[in-house]
């Protein structure tokens, strides 16, 4: 029978022991700077979502939310504002920005120390090179649901589906440390690969996230592979009630008859993006307060 991977159970024993952890805190608590530009209503959801986290949690959220007209300088102020703000411990920038401003530009405004989200360049270059930093927090969900229900990726082939650097990118960076819970042998598949599909039935594990509903059937996988599938797609459902409804990037009826364990859509990467930020912000807490703990 294939095991379903739940990321919201993973989810909540982090967050569980994160709060534990939190509640030790004396003084301050971890601060995190939530920026939305713009009124897309995902983006909204998102941000909402992430404000009642950190509430639950007992980490300090702040919200700042500008017009979708605002300039690069207006943001590129309140960045580099909070950059020098001693209570704000992570700063994320909520993606997509609209189209008049440079992505890259704005992240990289954003001081390391405070890059909660792992997108810098120096955090990324770290990641490569095996240091401690960041980490991008959706691959960095992948991971965790992974080490949870004993899902060793070490000798294993890893097959990626999509190149991006939130998702695709880091994760094969992750996945091919020498260290613990890694060690693996890494593919990364995309719109240019040829014999897709006679790759991604080598994979002992394979990653879905290429932002296509239901790309990957059972022909794909190889028998008692491990799937997991971070996409998220919104499609019609004239059947259901709301007549839409979320779907992965696996087709996941027919791929689960062939895997060993997969992730369902929703529930199963989804959670872990929120959790392995708040994780993220705790740790650069921490790491603010270590000069003050040794004096």
């Amino acid at each position: 029978m294939t095991k379903q991977l739940l990321g919201k159970e993973v989810s909540a024993s982090i967050r569980a022991e994160l709060k534990t952890e939190i509640d030790t805190f004396t003084g301050r608590k971890p601060g995190l700077a939530v920026i939305l530009v713009g009124e897309n209503p995902a983006s909204k959801v998102y941000v909402g979502m992430k404000k009642k986290t950190c509430a639950d949690l007992g980490i300090e959220s702040f919200e700042h939310i500008l017009s979708q007209d605002a300039t690069e300088d207006e943001l590129v102020a309140l960045l580099n504002g909070l950059n020098a703000d001693d209570a704000v411990d992570g700063i994320l920038l909520q993606l997509p920005l609209p189209s008049h401003m440079d992505e890259d530009k704005m992240l990289n405004t954003i001081s390391p120390e405070k890059d909660v989200d792992g997108f810098h360049p120096q955090n990324v270059g770290k990641l490569l090179q095996g240091q401690r930093t960041f980490k991008s927090c959706t691959p960095y969900g992948v991971m965790e649901i992974l080490k949870f229900y004993d899902i060793d990726p070490a000798g294993k082939h890893v097959v990626i589906l999509g190149r991006s650097n939130i998702v695709g990118k880091p994760l094969a960076a992750m996945m091919v440390q020498k260290e613990s819970g890694a060690n693996a042998t890494v593919t990364i598949c995309h719109s240019r690969t040829q014999n897709l599909e006679s790759i991604t039935k080598q994979a002992d594990i394979l990653v879905a996230a290429i932002g296509i509903p239901e790309y990957v059937t059972a022909s794909m996988v190889k028998e008692g592979a491990v799937v997991v599938d971070v996409g998220i797609n919104r499609v019609d459902a004239p059947e259901t009630e709301k007549g839409s409804k979320l779907v992965g990037d696996v087709a996941y009826d027919e791929v689960s008859s062939v895997a060993s364990a997969i992730t369902p859509v929703p529930g199963g990467v989804g959670p872990m993006t929120i959790a392995m930020l708040m994780k993220n912000t705790v740790t650069a807490f921490k790491e603010h307060q270590a000069p003050l703990d040794s004096i």
